[in-house]
């Protein structure tokens, strides 16, 4: 079995920490963990908080803090050349693959990041970024978030965001919903020139926070050929303070009636978890916990090999 994972924030700490290193990070993501997890590929965010910043700079510190993640991914890199390698391509991937090393792909969480300067889209692109997830928590320059306030729910892209949503399709950078309010989910849908994703969100029809997609939501992104990356995170899960097992594959099964069977992927959220008073995989080399639950639960090989990479492996091959 071959591991794609979507999502996690382990450069987040690991540019805090610049003693540790990929090879053992101290986190729910290391070097050694993926080689035990069979990781084909793992893409790493580059995720800014706005309120950090808020006061000072703002997104252009956060668009700095950016660079400074993906000089770390490539300081990373360079350690361990025989293990990791950049992965920007499809084509790039496989090569990876084949010769035993596993793919990072670098991705960019808070599109505020562009600030309006559409030409910073080229500058992440020529370094490497291959999705971008363009909300977080804040409206930004592109459009509005997942939210608890209805109206704000209802609010979609902005201008600007719809002629960045169609630049990243031209280009092959993915568009990706997770935290974008349901109007911004829908423009994105409809403006999107290549492929969208859902990199770590769940089923709102089995926990009901406005992070995850309703069954609406999880048809129209299957019929644009997207997938949806299955979050570790207990609150979206369904459980408060623990992410356990049983309810990830309920929501793995509901993505598949759903959705159908090329829609289901992974997508962790490590190390970008906090809270948790239990995790039942708090590692990525615990992986083989939920592919025996699946196989449990009756899905056949065929269908968990889709959901651990092949579901992600043809989305990458549309770019």
């Amino acid at each position: 079995m071959r591991l794609i994972d979507m999502h996690c924030d382990t450069l987040t700490h690991l540019i805090k920490k610049p003693e540790q290193d990929l090879g053992d990070t101290g986190c729910s993501v290391s070097l050694a963990g993926m080689k035990k997890a069979g990781t084909m590929a793992q893409f790493f965010a580059c995720f800014t908080y706005f309120k950090d910043y808020k006061e000072a700079g703002g997104y252009e510190d956060c668009y700095r803090q950016a660079l400074r993640m993906i000089a770390c991914m490539e300081s990373q890199l360079s350690l361990f050349p025989e293990d990791i390698a950049p992965g920007r391509s499809y084509e790039e991937i496989m090569e990876n693959q084949s010769a035993g090393k596993i793919s990072a792909i670098l991705t960019v969480e808070e599109g505020g990041i562009l600030n309006d300067r559409p030409e910073r889209l080229n500058i992440l692109y020529e370094k490497g970024v291959r999705l971008m997830t363009l909300l977080w928590n804040y409206e930004n320059c592109l459009g509005y978030p997942n939210s608890n306030d209805a109206k704000t729910m209802e609010k979609g892209l902005k201008r600007f965001g719809i002629e960045i949503v169609e630049r990243m399709g031209e280009m092959g950078m993915i568009a990706d919903v997770s935290h974008a309010s349901d109007g911004t989910f829908y423009d994105i849908l409809r403006y999107a020139k290549g492929p969208v994703v859902a990199s770590h969100s769940n089923c709102r029809a089995l926990c009901g926070s406005p992070r995850n997609l309703d069954d609406d939501m999880i048809r129209a992104l299957a019929e644009k050929g997207g997938v949806c990356g299955l979050n570790f995170y207990g609150p979206f899960l369904g459980t408060k303070g623990e992410s356990r097992i049983e309810e990830m594959t309920e929501h793995l099964l509901h993505m598949i009636r759903v959705g159908g069977r090329e829609f289901p992927a992974i997508g962790t959220d490590f190390d970008g978890i906090d809270g948790m008073e239990h995790m039942d995989i708090p590692h990525v080399s615990e992986m083989d916990r939920l592919w025996d639950a699946l196989k449990k639960k009756g899905i056949p090989e065929s269908q968990a090999e889709l959901i651990w990479s092949g579901n992600v492996l043809r989305a990458l091959a549309d770019i």
